[in-house]
Order: structure tokens, then sequence, then C-alpha cells
């Protein structure tokens, strides 16, 4: 696949003009005050019969956005004192959290893990549509897109943020040694909570994040989820331009990553379709914590794949964000 983006040395100054929402700190504190004011108590399942020999897996549904119960596996290894770092992980576009056995590399690595369904896209955890279903099109970049109220990733960021809030909760985690992580959506989902949470994330690992900088994203990207608002525009709503970027705008990671602390790896892929590495940049420059990157010069939206993930388990190490035994 040839490169379709900028060459890695204009990459390294990458840093475009960004238009952020004079409310966007108000707008997010009251989205997450109003999600965690409804409360509610997280149901905790032992999986008796999960077929795993090494770790503990439990099926949960924890309150998110408005309260709504949401889905994801907590993935303990069997045997292990805790407190223990913990991982919680966003998932891919269209991706739901599956079955534990398709996520065992931190449980086995000695972390307490969680995965969270994706609200909609998984099987688990239903959407409660709002907004103008006439401007829906095709997936979900453009579901409520009428109003940074109504768009479907307010309530996706509000169920990442308070899966956080559940995992910081555990009795066998260190609520202090909390690391978001994703690939691509997931990605992208961990800069948000590395913003929103503040200091109850200690570490932020995101692999050629999505939902960054989407005004460049939707001009040149022809492949995956950007495509869909550049659709909808084009056939439902040419007029609305304006206000159709300036929703984008309270959830557009490169925006928000100024506001995170937590020590970041990034990874990027110079040959990724669907992720342009302008894009992943463009937010890296921005992170407001300390950070590095990780480029794979002839990797697509794949990334590094295992490499990438061997690096992610010795940076955690390297940064006392491991576990001790």
């Amino acid at each position: 696949m040839p490169l379709t983006d900028l060459p890695y040395e204009d990459l390294l100054e990458y840093r475009p003009a960004v238009t952020e929402p004079a409310d966007l700190d108000a707008f997010w504190a009251g989205t997450l005050a109003e999600a965690r004011a409804h409360g509610g108590e997280a149901r905790v399942a032992r999986v008796e019969d999960s077929l795993l020999t090494g770790v503990d897996v439990f099926d949960v549904r924890f309150p998110g956005w408005r309260g709504e119960p949401v889905a994801g596996w907590l993935v303990l290894p069997r045997g292990a004192e805790g407190p223990l770092p913990a991982v919680v992980e966003f998932l891919g576009y269209s991706q739901g959290r599956g079955l534990p056995l398709e996520r065992l590399l931190y449980p086995t690595a000695g972390y307490a893990y969680f995965v969270m369904d994706t609200r909609g896209q998984g099987h688990d955890t239903p959407d409660r549509h709002e907004g103008d279903a006439s401007q829906w099109y095709g997936g979900f970049m453009t579901r409520g897109i009428d109003a940074p109220e109504h768009y479907y990733y307010r309530r996706l960021y509000s169920d990442a943020v308070r899966a956080v809030d559940f995992v910081r909760g555990l009795a066998a985690v260190d609520a202090g040694r909390v690391v978001v992580a994703g690939d691509s959506q997931g990605g992208g989902l961990a800069v948000a909570v590395a913003a929103l949470a503040g200091g109850l994330v200690a570490g932020t690992i995101a692999n050629v994040p999505f939902l960054q900088h989407f005004r460049r994203a939707v001009e040149i990207t022809a492949v995956g989820p950007y495509p869909e608002i550049a659709d909808y525009l084009r056939r439902h709503s040419r007029e609305q331009v304006d206000r159709t970027f300036r929703t984008l705008s309270y959830f557009d990671g490169v925006n928000l990553a100024p506001r995170a602390t937590a020590p970041a790896l990034f990874s990027v892929g110079l040959m990724d379709p669907v992720c342009p590495p302008s894009t992943v940049f463009a937010t890296y420059h921005r992170y407001g914590g300390e950070r590095e990157i990780e480029t794979w010069r002839f990797a697509d939206h794949a990334g590094g794949m295992a490499s990438q993930a061997r690096r992610q388990l010795r940076w955690l190490h390297e940064r006392g964000l491991g576990p001790t035994s």
C-alpha cells in the first residue's frame, strides 16, 4: 500500500491550526456530571464455563451514559495478589466485546483487564437514539450530528469515562495505576478519556487512533468510517457544513488532547488509509502529557501488530505501571 499522506519529515512538524468551541470544558463537565449523577450499581457475575484455566472471567454490566447498563468483560489473572495495575481497553469501529478468549494479552501479562462493549456496535449494549433520524447516513459517524447534545459519541465517551470509574472501584485494582488503551476507535476513546477523566488515568495507549482532526480526515480519507461524514454532507446537508464540524469539534481528539496529563504511547502507520498519519500526529503534538510515538513506516491500519503489543508492555513497565510480581 503506498503512502497517501504527508512525508514523514513533514509529519514531525505538522501542527495545524484548530478551533476549539468556547464552551468545550463546560460541555464535558456537565455531560460527565449528568452521567455520574444517575449512579447505579454494577452487576458482576463470574463466568464459570469460560474454559480458561489461567484467568478468572466476570460478565459485567456497569452504569454508563445516564445510568444505562454497558456490558464488559473483567478478566483477572488467577491467583495473582492484588491490588493489580489495570488496563481498560476500548474497541475499534463496529466491534463489540466479543468473547473473553479473544482478549488475553493483558491478563496473561499480570494485569487486571476490562474490555468495554461499544454501545450499538456490539451485541450486548444497545444505543438509545437521540436526534433527527433523517440525519443519519451509514454507520455511527452521523448519528445525532445535528447538535453536540445529540451526537452518538457523547454517549460513548461518557460510557468510557464511567468504565474507568468502575474499574478504579474494584478491590482487585490499584486505583492509581489504571491505564486506558485501544486501537483505532479504541485509541481515540483512550485519548478522550485521558483528557476527560483527568487524574483518574495513569497512562494512555493510543494505537492508530481514530476520531482525530476530523476536518482533515474527512477531506482526504477515502476508506473507513470518515467517508460517512462526507457522504452525509454531500447527500443530505451541503448547507450544514459549519454546523456539522462544530458538533464534531466537541469530540475531536485534537481539541481534547491538550487536557490530558497522563503519559501516553501513540502508534501510527505511515501507509494507513483509514486514519491518516497527519491526523494522528496533529493530536500527538497537542497531547498535554509526556508522550512518545512509535512509527511504523510500512504499516497500514493494522499498525505494528504484535510488535506494538510488545512495545506497549515494555513501556508500561518502564513507567512503573506493570505488575510487580
